[in-house]
């Protein structure tokens, strides 16, 4: 017995904006300074070990307190975006978080640092939640969250590559300065935003949409596998940088690595702005897993400068391009963009469970153990995202 495509996934309300790069572009970096510390990970738990003398397990419980706290900041969204109006919300929300990175600059204890970065976390969760329902209500939602993860990456690139080398002269300090001229731009950005058309009709499509349920399924099995994949791939990069100079890889080269890899890894996100759903989504999952996993694989060969920079290279690519199609996914399941909020939630979990499970496995530095781990994550992943991405294109081809 097959459900009705109609039942199943419900046409998304009236869009309130046209599909415009620009549009989404600025959406993207508002998105961004919520949550850009997950783009540096690496760059701010190595900065915290030698910067401020954390051990890995102080440096990973820092990272995911950020995270958990922007987990809890999402699952409070879901729960308020049908009440608030979101550009006013976020000038507040954005306005905290500039003062919480200002205050971080001046904080050198593990305990009081966690504690501040969770508040921090907290607030930029709620912020990221409350633009994703945005998003996830634009006329293509693939193509607005590729372009979100382009401009992560893209500025991700940046930060892994030079912040390690400026926190051995401007300190950690550095790092949480980093966030708050984001923050600042992000701030502009929100500014110039135009009034978006239908906006009001949008806002009340959120409260009335309910989702199916002959779609739970499918959005299960979308958000599990959005919090595993977000969790293996996390496990690694956070420590990415301490997993290099355990295989006796120069300093200087590991942050060139990374830096080029996140560039290029933008790709992907490009790929998704380009091809949308022409292509459906099971056959791009598929290709892109197969590649995510390969390139896991090649951390184990990490002594091999090629090997460690084309395996950061193949993952980042990935990793831009499987999570817009992810958003894409449970955005199409609910045009009211709740569910997309949800999904920033989950993502943020899968996000803080990494680090936090990689800190502890790394007590002896048995980092081939945690490509394992971060391996055996993925391909779960693999198996309830291409579960997923099958019911939506057999209900919905190419929409």
């Amino acid at each position: 017995m097959s459900a009705s495509p109609n039942a199943a996934l419900p046409e998304a309300p009236a869009v309130p904006s046209a599909d415009k790069l620009w549009l989404y572009a600025l959406l993207a970096l508002v998105a961004t300074a919520g949550f850009f510390y997950v783009n540096i990970m690496a760059a701010i738990v190595d900065g915290l070990v030698t910067g401020l003398a954390f051990t890995n397990a102080q440096a990973g419980t820092v990272g995911a307190a950020n995270i958990y706290g922007a987990s809890v900041g999402s699952f409070v969204a879901v729960l308020l975006v049908r009440h608030v109006a979101w550009r006013p919300a976020l000038f507040v929300l954005l306005s905290l978080l500039l003062l919480l990175d200002l205050g971080s600059t001046t904080i050198r204890g593990p305990g009081l640092l966690t504690a501040l970065r969770a508040l921090h976390g907290f607030v930029g969760g709620m912020a990221v939640g409350v633009t994703y329902s945005v998003i996830a209500r634009t006329r293509s939602p693939d193509r607005a969250f590729g372009m979100l993860l382009l401009v992560q990456f893209g500025l991700g690139g940046l930060g892994v590559m030079f912040l390690p080398t400026l926190v051995p002269d401007y300190g950690a300090r550095i790092l949480f300065l980093s966030l708050a001229a984001l923050t600042a731009c992000a701030l502009v950005a929100l500014a110039a935003i135009p009034r978006l058309a239908g906006e009001r009709q949008a806002d009340a499509a959120v409260a009335a949409t309910r989702l199916p349920t002959a779609a739970r399924a499918t959005a299960l099995l979308a958000l599990l596998a959005l919090f595993l994949f977000q969790a293996g791939n996390m496990a690694l990069s956070a420590f990415i940088i301490r997993l290099g100079e355990h295989y006796a890889l120069g300093r200087d080269f590991i942050g060139q690595a990374l830096g080029w890899a996140t560039w290029i890894g933008a790709a992907g996100a490009g790929l998704v702005i380009f091809m949308g759903t022409r292509l459906g989504r099971l056959r791009p999952l598929l290709a892109a897993m197969l590649l995510t996993l390969a390139g896991t694989a090649g951390f184990f060969w990490s002594g091999s400068q090629p090997v460690f920079f084309v395996a950061n290279v193949g993952t980042a690519i990935t990793w831009s391009f499987v999570v817009p199609y992810l958003f894409g996914m449970l955005s199409r399941l609910d045009g009211s963009g709740r569910l997309a909020t949800l999904g920033g939630f989950v993502s943020k979990l899968g996000l803080a469970s990494g680090p936090m499970l990689a800190g502890q496995l790394l007590s002896n530095d048995d980092f081939p153990f945690l490509i394992a781990v971060a391996i055996a994550a993925l391909a779960a992943s693999t198996v309830a995202m291409l579960a997923a991405a099958y019911r939506i294109d057999q209900l919905h081809p190419e929409t």
